[in-house]
């Protein structure tokens, strides 16, 4: 048994795009996915691309027709950007960090809209004391970098929070040290802290827009950690990890630390509201109290969702819990309007985690550090369920899009020969809108035609072969035959 992979010769263009008509003409040949085995998902076609074995056990109809936007990190096979579909089956993934040099990460993928157009954007860089050390990378759909955002002022971008906004600015945090009197807390007298900050930056030109520090603003009598539980490390006491814009243009800050939501003057910085926490300015009805808590976000009927932890320095609530909270500004109060717990039972989850409410009134919520995810109906019925496989698999968020990808580079193709069978196996990193395979095979790259169609199976497409040319490439069709990519040919 051999495997080889293609050569570096590309088909010519020319006699290889084959209509509807032709396609419906050819034998259809026998395909399957690749089989997960074992906790790395591996192509052969694309043996650069190690992933968590994706696993679901909930894929019911009615789902939303997005994609599913997420990361993989700490656990088994590389770490980076990942992008699955409602079935568990890769669509794109881009390893950041090759096994041997696991120092780089990327987490916070999401789709967004850059200058009229949508993007993918994520946080790319080192891990430090819980804190992000990098920068934001935007790509195009063809997956194409097209702008790297720096933070500003002497910070380095932190991993916890980026999005784009309509004006061409984008919000995100970082993460500043500094010093004080801790005593009254239990640390030094000129102890160390960390403090975070939200900022807006002019994509173009890298300009800051605004500026926010937690420690101008929130005490640290606010805060549920002590400098004690940091040892020599600076006190996080605030962990300032989700920004979120409401409709009237201001921002909702989540500080994990201190428990609490607060509602932040875009004009003038001014905390104009604390939901939450030692100091709140509600009174929280039964259930809608939330401890060590991630992505904060203000809905259109004037609802917020938050993922509650539940744990974080300590276990706080048996379980984690995605809510949805509805506020009484007339009465200052907060009652829940919904929650979902994990269709698996008690599930707690000691930090990060997701949820967004969906436009066809579905909820998806990222399970945070268990790298699970779970999309529930409007009766709180999960549709979907599934989680990356590993025990120290790490996932930050988890959202759901619609997106359509066009990736620049080709096709990918191996064979496998055993005695007179050949196996093809073909994929296409990132590509969205094909639904077939076109085998083409023949005595030279020059004269290659069509052997037969393969229905698209998963991310690699296994098909049998029933001849063995000496060549053979594969091209990818969408739904009315029409060629969208080619292969390089690959002598067999």
């Amino acid at each position: 048994m051999a495997l080889l992979a293609a050569s570096a010769r590309l088909l010519p263009a020319q006699g290889n795009n084959a209509t509807l008509a032709t396609l419906a003409h050819l034998p259809v040949l026998t395909a399957r996915a690749t089989s997960a085995s074992g906790q790395v998902l591996q192509f052969r076609s694309r043996p650069d691309l190690q992933v968590a074995t994706p696993q679901v056990n909930i894929d019911l109809p009615g789902q939303d027709n997005g994609l599913i936007f997420t990361d993989t990190h700490a656990g088994p096979g590389e770490e980076g950007p990942l992008i699955l579909d409602g079935a568990g089956q890769v669509v794109w993934f881009n390893p950041v960090s090759p096994n041997a040099s696991p120092t780089e990460r990327a987490m916070n993928l999401r789709v967004s809209t850059y200058q009229g157009k949508p993007v993918l954007s994520w946080w790319e860089g080192a891990v430090v004391n819980e804190h992000g050390e990098g920068h934001y990378v935007i790509a195009d759909s063809s997956y194409s970098t097209i702008k790297i955002v720096e933070a500003g002022n002497g910070y380095q971008g932190d991993l916890h929070e980026f999005f784009l906004t309509p004006e061409g600015t984008a919000f995100f945090t970082c993460v500043g040290v500094s010093t004080a009197d801790l005593t009254a807390y239990g640390g030094g007298s000129d102890g160390a802290f960390y403090y975070g900050v939200a900022q807006e930056v002019d994509v173009a030109t890298g300009a800051v827009m605004f500026e926010w520090r937690s420690d101008e603003h929130i005490g640290f009598d606010e805060s549920y950690s002590t400098p004690a539980e940091f040892g020599t490390e600076p006190w996080d006491y605030f962990h300032l990890n989700s920004i979120a814009l409401d409709g009237a243009g201001d921002l909702l800050i989540s500080s994990r630390n201190c428990w609490g939501l607060y509602k932040v003057s875009r004009a003038t910085g001014e905390v104009l509201w604390r939901m939450g926490g030692k100091k709140s300015d509600f009174s929280l009805g039964p259930g809608a109290e939330y401890a060590w808590q991630h992505d904060a976000m203000p809905q259109a009927d004037g609802s917020i969702t938050v993922f509650d932890n539940g744990a974080g320095l300590a276990v706080t609530e048996p379980q984690s819990r995605g809510l949805v909270l509805q506020p009484d500004f007339t009465v200052m109060s907060v009652a829940l309007a919904r929650q979902y717990l994990h269709p698996d039972g008690a599930l707690l989850a000691n930090a990060l985690g997701s949820v967004q409410l969906l436009p066809n009134g579905h909820a998806l919520v990222g399970w945070g550090e268990w790298a699970a995810f779970s999309e529930f109906d409007e009766n709180g019925q999960a549709v979907l369920n599934g989680r990356l496989a590993g025990s120290l698999t790490l996932g930050y968020r988890a959202y759901r899009s619609p997106w359509v990808g066009m990736p620049t580079e080709p096709p990918a193709l191996a064979v496998e020969r055993s005695g007179g069978r050949l196996t093809v196996y073909a994929s296409w990193n990132g590509a969205t809108e094909y639904e077939s395979w076109l085998v083409l095979g023949g005595k030279s790259p020059g004269t290659l035609s069509p052997i037969g169609t393969a229905p698209k199976a998963g991310f690699e497409t296994q098909v049998t072969v029933p001849s063995r040319p000496r060549y053979v490439a594969v091209s990818a069709h969408d739904a009315k035959g029409n060629r969208l990519g080619i292969s390089k040919a690959l002598a067999t």
